[in-house]
């Protein structure tokens, strides 16, 4: 949800990659959230900082395409109207421990499913994994279309194929070079790994993939006596747990025996183990295993923590890091990020011949 737009175009610029119907959940009285920064430019910054909602976990066009040259919020839009407008009834219902219908628990678990792939985090971590597979990627989908191209023409049969859902977020261009005379040539696709790749990946997961979280069995947990739970800026947690010095926070939504945990507000946690069934509804955690499960929520934040309260042991499991070139160098990736995601895919177009992903 946002509530910025650009002016002269009517596009929602703010957009909030951890939405305010969500962080409310954590506000004081003064409907205000204590956040502790992870990474700050100087000592003297205060630990905790009680801010809005809505000036919180957000950044600039980072969901805008461009379509046909003319920016678009489509995507900011989709979120709201397919995940975040439908969870708040189920939020207020089940952080109030009241009924929950099987449409209720489906919008929370399609909220969830949203908070764990729209997150800067998430897509810094898939930026990091593309220079490896999208190469391969792009391979096997130029070797596939030419078998096709081959077969054909052999044949005499044309090729039957529809647009790959989606396809169009991904900016793709066609070399074709074949010399003077030659009856062969090479083909080449080049694409930017960016922005439209990972929306087109949200867009597939979240409409595709996220059926496998429907078929999960989830409750809503709580922590131990006066304790309460924190969120984060990348809040769904997909924990790997051996014991509580053997585990990892690389779990999959599919992967047996995986925890999957979404902390609602303060006093419940949204929970679910692949391939079990989980505790009953309400169900309080004993204390090492409410300890366990903050540490965890803190060592899976990316640069902020969100409370209702300040909390002393929230700074000891996530000493924050100062690092004021960092800061800086952070900051203004951000403010580039829109411009250079325009005119990376603009090049790619320029002149170029238009190709979508395409299945059979």
């Amino acid at each position: 949800m946002c509530e910025n737009t650009a002016g002269g175009t009517g596009i929602k610029t703010k957009n909030h990659y951890v939405p305010s119907v969500y962080l409310k959940n954590f506000a004081n009285r003064q409907g205000k959230v204590s956040v502790y920064r992870l990474l700050v430019a100087h000592p003297s910054v205060r630990r905790w900082q009680r801010l809005s909602p809505r000036g919180i976990a957000y950044h600039s066009h980072l969901y805008t395409r461009i379509v046909s040259g003319t920016e678009s919020d489509e995507v900011e839009e989709w979120f709201g109207r397919e995940f975040e407008t439908p969870a708040e009834e189920a939020l207020e219902r089940a952080t109030h421990d009241r009924r929950l219908t099987p449409a209720h628990w489906a919008s929370l678990i399609r909220f969830a499913a949203a908070q764990d792939v729209r997150t800067p985090a998430r897509l810094m971590e898939e930026m990091a994994e593309w220079p490896k597979t999208i190469p391969p990627l792009l391979d096997r989908v130029l070797r596939g279309s030419a078998a096709k191209l081959e077969q054909a023409k052999r044949s005499g049969i044309p090729i039957q194929a529809s647009p790959m859902p989606f396809s169009e977020y991904v900016p793709l261009r066609l070399h074709k070079e074949v010399g003077p005379g030659e009856a062969m040539g090479q083909l080449r696709l080049e694409t930017v790994a960016g922005r439209g790749l990972w929306l087109f990946g949200l867009r597939h997961l979240l409409t595709s993939t996220i059926k496998v979280l429907l078929e999960h069995h989830w409750t809503i947990i709580q922590p131990h006596n006066d304790f309460t739970w924190f969120t984060s800026d990348d809040p769904v947690i997909k924990l790997n747990f051996n014991s509580p010095t053997e585990y990892d926070l690389k779990g999959g939504w599919g992967s047996k025996r995986t925890e999957i945990l979404l902390p609602l507000g303060p006093k419940h946690l949204l929970y679910a183990q692949v391939g079990l069934r989980p505790p009953a509804r309400g169900t309080t955690l004993r204390f090492e295993h409410t300890l366990i499960l903050r540490r965890i929520i803190a060592e899976h934040a990316h640069r902020m923590i969100f409370a209702a309260e300040p909390s002393p042991d929230v700074t000891e499991f996530r000493p924050r890091l100062v690092d004021s070139d960092l800061v800086r160098s952070e900051r203004e990736q951000w403010q580039r990020w829109h411009r250079e995601q325009m005119s990376a895919e603009q090049a790619l177009a320029g002149n170029r011949q238009d190709v979508s992903a395409k299945t059979d």
